[in-house]
């Protein structure tokens, strides 16, 4: 990401409650970001999920715990960074959510519902412990054809 870039960070106490609080930021984040309604609305479940995630399955829902986002909008992107306080996990070992034996389940479809609302998804274990999950979004690629086409 370049020089120009508008970042936006924010820290949030482990309560399920701020899942709207990060969602509502997501929204106004998209907005400033020039994203369209479909955009948005996929950046949103996707940081729902993933502050979801780093609440309950990271920071144990433990209030004394923190999680952290971070919005990065540059050219043509938004990429998301949100990192809990937990001991991290092998994104690997995930069960697929849409295997026959999981596609019950009331759990377990975090993950794959980000990969399929974003265009990349990372996750990494930074030093000091903790999983960081990084999630970009490639912005607007339908308003780009259609200008270039014209």
């Amino acid at each position: 990401m370049g020089a120009e870039d508008r970042v936006v960070d924010v820290m949030l106490e482990s309560n399920l409650k701020n899942v709207e609080i990060a969602e509502e930021i997501s929204q106004r984040v998209c907005a400033g970001a020039g994203c369209d309604p479909d955009e948005e609305f996929q950046v949103g479940m996707a940081v729902h999920e993933s502050v979801i995630n780093a609440i309950w399955h990271g920071n144990k829902n433990d209030p004394a715990k923190h999680v952290w986002m971070q919005f990065r909008i540059g050219a043509g992107r938004l990429e998301v960074r949100v990192r809990d306080e937990g001991y991290g996990f092998d994104v690997g070992k995930v069960p697929d959510a849409i295997a026959d034996d999981n596609v019950l389940n009331i759990s377990g479809r975090g993950i794959f519902l980000i990969r399929q609302f974003m265009d990349e998804l990372r996750v990494r274990l930074p030093q000091g412990g903790g999983t960081e999950m990084i999630m970009v979004k490639r912005l607007n690629s339908k308003r780009q054809t259609n200008e270039e086409g014209s």
